[in-house]
Order: structure tokens, then sequence, then C-alpha cells
């Protein structure tokens, strides 16, 4: 009890902070508001900038592509805007999202729209950065996401830095593999169970059909049924040093190749189509921060529920925007 009225002067204090800026911000932020878009073509695809599907889209640029737009800086009438400048950047940003102090720009260009000085009224501008530099894909996974965005920034003295962000998507096309082995793989448990499987090919485009055959050489378990998962596989931190680097597994579906009890030489189809799966391209270190890769995993369910599986990797590449 006694403890009591010492705790109470801190627990006030972010109170009269945050009135503090709210009166600051009822000062500066209202002389402005910034704005920020990029010209997109009415037929430019778009593609979800998150997780959720369902959720924000953005236009889909490709590497070497222009990206141009306009920003609007609108100063309320009667207003003065004093500023030490404005401008608009386009970055390329990995984003730890569970540590932003590892996050980090890769890649930034800037223009200068306005030198310091003064505003007294609403001012628009076009802008445009030529055949950008995009060779990495946005990504959005477990621990750490890929952006490019555009920062429109007016910059203050004294002042919060006014500034607006605009994100674009960006994926660009790989060539067809000209080396496209099979996957064969003989697998077992000795006296009990020998399988066989084959897939007709290691790389696969995203909206590709996975073909394959599962052949039963020895049978002596009671399996109750067979699947075939695609797990993604995102490590991030820096690469190759085992230290402070996360692995996070995802399964993204679990397909039923057979239900029931299989005997000995029968042979099981495989006939799993990509699309509607939520996949990415496979992304080897990309900016030294993360990978992300795609294994088939074949897991075999006996009847007291044992499981048995087999991974295989498999190369995923993109062969159409969109």
């Amino acid at each position: 009890q006694a403890l009591a009225p010492r705790l109470s002067p801190a627990v006030g204090r972010p109170l009269l902070l945050g009135a503090m800026s709210s009166m600051l911000g009822g000062l500066f932020g209202s002389i402005c508001t910034v704005d920020v878009t990029l010209d997109a073509e009415p037929n430019r695809k778009t593609a979800p900038l998150s997780r959720d599907k369902k959720g924000e889209r953005a236009y889909i640029y490709t590497d070497g592509e222009d990206v141009s737009g306009s920003a609007v800086v609108s100063v309320r009438p009667g207003k003065k805007l004093e500023h030490q400048g404005i401008k608009v950047e386009l970055i390329g940003q990995v984003d730890m999202l569970y540590d932003k102090s590892k996050s980090y720009d890769f890649f930034s260009i800037t223009k200068d729209l306005e030198p310091p000085g003064a505003m007294y009224e609403s001012k628009q501008y076009k802008w445009k950065f030529g055949a950008v530099d995009k060779q990495n894909e946005t990504y959005s996974g477990i621990n750490v996401r890929l952006r490019y965005f555009i920062r429109l920034t007016v910059v203050r003295n004294y002042a919060i830095n006014i500034s607006k962000e605009v994100d674009m998507a960006v994926q660009n096309l790989y060539p067809q593999p000209e080396i496209n082995n099979t996957i064969k793989m003989e697998v077992g448990i000795e006296e009990c169970l020998h399988i066989e499987f084959e897939y007709d090919k290691s790389k696969y485009h995203l909206k590709d059909v996975i073909v394959g055959k599962v052949y039963f050489l020895l049978v002596r378990i009671k399996i109750k049924h067979m699947e075939l998962n695609i797990i993604r596989r995102e490590s991030t931190g820096t690469q190759g040093q085992g230290a402070g680097q996360q692995t996070d597994n995802e399964t993204l579906t679990k397909f039923e190749i057979m239900d029931g009890a299989p005997v000995k030489d029968q042979c099981i189809p495989v006939r799993l189509y990509l699309t509607g799966f939520d996949l990415t391209p496979t992304y080897k270190n990309v900016q030294n921060k993360f990978s992300v890769k795609y294994f088939l995993n074949l897991v075999l369910v006996d009847e007291e529920d044992r499981r048995y599986f087999k991974q295989q990797e498999i190369f995923l590449y993109r062969k159409k925007i969109g």
C-alpha cells in the first residue's frame, strides 16, 4: 500500500507526453498534408502486399522498369510552410518483422522536388525514376518481408518531418530451366516397407502440375493412407551462420494420394496442380538476409498413426507476371 503514491507520477507521465505531442501536432501537423501516388496504366496487374490475400493490393513492376507518379503537398490556406526541402525516394528494404534493428535499406534513390524554403500554397509535382534496378521480388513471410516503396518527405527543421509512403509489388520472370532432371528415390524401413517414388521433374513454375508415381516394392506394415505435402521453409538471419538464424516450416497443402492399404507391386499415380496455392519462387540468400525453399513431403500413415515421410526439395520459378 505504501508504495502506491511513489508509482503514481510515472503512471501520469505518458498522459502528459501524449497531451504535449498532440498540441505540437496541432501546431505543425495541420499546416500541411502530403500524398503520393503511382502512375499506373489501367491494365497493370496487381498483387497482394501481405500474407492476407484479401488485403491491400499494389501494382506490379519488374526489374528495369520505369517508376513514375505524382506528389501533392497541400498547404492550409493562409499558412506558411517552412521546410528544409521536399524529396521523393524509391527504397528497397528488408524488414525483419520481430527485430526492427536488423531491418535495412538495400536500395535507395532520391529526387529533390523543392530546395529549402517556404511555401504559401499547395503544389503538385510529377516525378520519375528511370529503368529502376529491382532484382529482388517483394515477399511477405512469417519473420521477414521485402518491400519496395516510394516515400514523399517534407523535411522540417524543428518539427517532425511529414511523409507518406506507397508500396509497389515486384515480380520477375525466370527463364525456363535448360536442365530439369526427374526426381527418383528409393526409401524404406528394412524388412517392413520399401517404396520407390518418382516425380517428372525437379523444377516447376508456379502454375505447373506435379506428375509422379509411387511404387510399393515391399509392404509389411498396415498403411492407412498416403499424402503429399508442399512445405515452405523460410530461413532468416545472416545466411550460413548458425547463430541468430531462424527457420520456419509451413505446410501449404496436404493432398491425399491414397486411402486404404497398398499391396506389393502396386503403383499409385500422383498429380498435384500448383495453381491455387500461395507459392512464391524459390529465393536463395536474398541480400544475405533470408532464403525461401520448397519441399515435397511424401507421408505414409500406418494404422497406429505412426508417420513415415521423405522430403525432397523442388525449385520453383515464375513464368508469368501476376
